[in-house]
């Protein structure tokens, strides 16, 4: 595993150590749990936690990596299926179920990504992890490219050109599910992804935090970045040269 892959796997680690803690924080407080994550209850909030705190805590340490990543993968597959598979079904015009369910969906490839990268022979093309995280980038580049003006609006004001950023980055995540899942440049494509992804963490989102520190959906949203830069950096590991 090369180091670009080894931090990919501690960002992804470290997201849903995070998100594991969310929802012991939901359970106790039925507050500070946000998208992609559904409420619903306790009893199954502190199961979901505790999966994800136990898959972190073995990716981080290296400890049954393998296993708890295709353990997680199987559960992300499950949790999509019963819970935002309804939602997308019943609300096909609603951008907000395609938004999660496409994030739970990328999070289940890359922990899948994972798993086949802690394997001893993790280059047999194609990987299906690799190819659900890169299907996952249409809805998200499709999104950008629908809806720029209100994806303009999270831009922070300093930046110039907001509205252009907008359809760039939309532009740019089709650009990667391409080079993906052709293989044409995709270490590279997806090495950049995952710079793009954790610039947001600190450019777009931890000022949000710090001004709504209270807000369940700003923590998620930022833990989603650091979650989808690992992603992509894994996927860059996965990737032949």
């Amino acid at each position: 595993m090369n180091q670009f892959a080894r931090l990919g796997r501690n960002c992804f680690a470290l997201a849903m150590l995070a998100f594991g803690v969310q929802h012991f924080v939901y359970a106790r407080y039925a507050t500070g749990l946000g998208p992609p994550w559904i409420p619903g209850h306790t009893l199954r909030a502190c199961l979901m936690g505790t999966v994800l705190v136990l898959a972190a805590v073995a990716l981080l340490t290296g400890r049954k990596a393998r296993c708890a990543a295709l353990i997680l993968a199987v559960v992300l597959a499950i949790y999509f299926l019963l819970a935002y598979a309804p939602r997308l079904a019943g609300n096909l015009h609603d951008p907000g179920p395609w938004s999660s369910g496409s994030e739970i969906l990328a999070f289940c490839g890359i922990a899948w990504a994972l798993s086949r990268l802690l394997a001893k022979n993790p280059f047999v093309p194609p990987p299906f992890g690799v190819m659900l995280f890169a299907v996952t980038l249409i809805v998200f580049g499709v999104q950008h490219l629908l809806y720029g003006p209100f994806v303009a609006g999270i831009v922070p004001a300093w930046i110039p050109g907001r509205l252009f950023f907008a359809y760039f980055v939309g532009a740019a995540f089709l650009a990667a599910t391409v080079a993906i899942l052709t293989g044409i440049q995709s270490r590279l494509a997806a090495t950049l992804l995952g710079i793009m992804f954790f610039s947001w963490v600190f450019i777009l989102h931890l000022p949000r935090v710090i001004a709504a520190s209270r807000n369940g959906n700003e923590w998620t949203s930022m833990f989603v970045a650091l979650a989808m830069s690992g992603g992509a950096w894994i996927v860059a590991g996965s990737a032949r040269d």
